[in-house]
């Protein structure tokens, strides 16, 4: 059986800036016919996000508001990996700022693209384990996060309904579920 074949890319051109992301209009040649098509990518430093347990068992969330949809979510913790910074440190960072909780124990879940239609970065996910009370949430900027812990055995129920319905965070609870919890 053949296989899709790389479309070669003849031009980039970079768009726009838009703080957390960039906009590019990629020129390619079809491999099939080689007509010329454009496309455009969603140029994003990797991200995180983490999936923090209280030595309880209770999960670590945060409800905040998302411009996007329009609605207040509940999320696990998440964010951008910052330049110079590795995925795992990333992790601690926002479910401290986040949350105002610091892990015992921070361990990789694996990685997959957001949207390979658009993006090229990675998604990182981690467990944190052993979460506890450290300080106060520190949200920077424009971010507001309000701390709220969900029993283990209520996340299933919460993703059916819909309740937790962030594609990025059902696929860190995915992961989570896979490796055992």
């Amino acid at each position: 059986m053949s296989q899709p074949r790389p479309w070669p890319i003849l031009s980039r051109e970079h768009l726009q800036h838009c703080k957390v992301f960039d906009v590019s209009r990629l020129r390619t040649r079809s491999p099939r016919d080689g007509s010329e098509h454009d496309f455009y990518t969603i140029d994003a430093a990797d991200w995180v996000n983490v999936v923090p347990l209280t030595p309880g068992g209770q999960l670590v969330m945060v409800r905040q508001y998302r411009h996007g949809s329009g609605d207040v979510t509940l999320e696990i913790p998440g964010g951008i990996v910052d330049p110079g910074e590795t995925p795992r440190d990333a992790a601690g960072r926002e479910l401290l700022e986040e949350t105002g909780y610091a892990p015992a124990e921070v361990a990789p879940l694996g990685s997959v693209n957001p949207n390979p239609a658009l993006f090229g970065n990675r998604l990182h996910t981690f467990v944190a384990r052993g979460c506890a009370p450290m300080g106060d949430v520190n949200n920077s900027g424009t971010e507001e996060t309000v701390v709220e812990l969900v029993e283990r055995a209520d996340v299933g129920r919460l993703v059916d309904e819909g309740i937790i319905d962030h594609a990025l965070v059902v696929a860190g609870l995915y992961a989570w579920e896979r490796a055992g919890r």
